[in-house]
């Protein structure tokens, strides 16, 4: 299982979107867009979960600067919080 992580998302973006873009890479089984906690507004990204480890790659190459909203996706494997550089 592979857990992708989706940034540079426009705020209309919803699941819904995500399922269609995701699908014909193959199977997802969550998506998971984090919203600001006070204003309930999105938070510009998302991660979603992929059970296949190839179809996730493939996911990654195919949408990785694809054009969604007026916004160019960063589509990555998400890697452990203790992995991610410090800021």
């Amino acid at each position: 299982m592979k857990n992708l992580f989706v940034g540079n998302i426009s705020f209309k973006t919803t699941e819904a979107d995500w399922t269609a873009l995701f699908q014909p890479f193959g199977q997802v089984r969550r998506i998971h867009g984090l919203t600001d906690r006070e204003t309930g507004r999105a938070r510009g990204f998302a991660f979603v979960e992929m059970p296949n480890d190839h179809e996730a790659a493939d996911a990654i190459a195919g949408l990785d600067g694809k054009e969604l909203g007026g916004r160019n996706l960063k589509v990555n494997e998400a890697r452990p919080k203790d992995e991610r550089p410090a800021q």
